[in-house]
């Protein structure tokens, strides 16, 4: 029988709902760290799921640094206005700004980039791997490895978190849309720099 202590400490690791950490814990023997990943599963799981829902709601986050000199706007959608309102989802836009303004990514999702640029790339990278030395068919292998790489520096849901490397974007997203139970969609953005293109 889980304890007012241990469903407390799961709440604060989790965000869990009462209900959901007590059932947690009584399945798995009041171990905190097993009933947690359960609930991350579980709440993953559910995220899956909700990924298909329509979000039309939401905010544009802005987000200035160095001194006005670099801006970023992102627009967030969620499914209602009532999560849009949330500290949770505001946070989350306001970091998803805060990567845009720190990483720069040209796309927000790898089905953006254009199918010149991929074929372009490709190319690009084949040809370095021949230059290289290398056979052609590890030449196609090192290439499709490099392409992994360019996805992980221009597309947004493809980086690294600015304030965990642990975790992806797209990953940050999941975790938000498990914790606030709605569908979370990235919309679009811009990014101004002083002087930059």
């Amino acid at each position: 029988m889980a304890t007012s202590e241990q469903i407390r400490i799961l709440r604060e690791q989790t965000a869990a709902g009462v209900l959901d950490c007590k059932k947690a814990l009584d399945a798995h023997n009041g171990d905190i760290e097993k009933a947690a990943a359960w609930l991350r599963e579980k709440g993953l799981a559910s995220a899956a799921k909700k990924a298909s829902r329509e979000a039309h709601d939401g905010i544009i986050e802005a987000y200035s640094h160095m001194g006005g000199r670099m801006a970023v706007l992102v627009e967030v959608n969620c499914e209602t206005d009532f999560v849009a309102r949330t500290p949770e989802f505001k946070a989350l836009a306001h970091d998803l700004a805060l990567q845009i303004a720190s990483t720069a990514p040209e796309y927000i999702k790898k089905d953006d980039v254009p199918e010149s640029v991929i074929a372009a790339k490709t190319e690009q990278y084949k040809q370095e791997a021949v230059s290289e030395g290398k056979k052609p068919d590890i030449a196609e292998r090192i290439a499709a490895g490099r392409m992994d790489k360019y996805y992980q520096e221009v597309c947004l849901l493809e980086q690294q978190f600015v304030k965990d490397d642990k975790v992806k974007v797209s990953d940050l997203i999941r975790n938000a849309v498990a914790k606030i139970g709605e569908n979370v969609v990235v919309r679009r953005f811009v990014r101004y720099e002083i002087g930059g293109q």
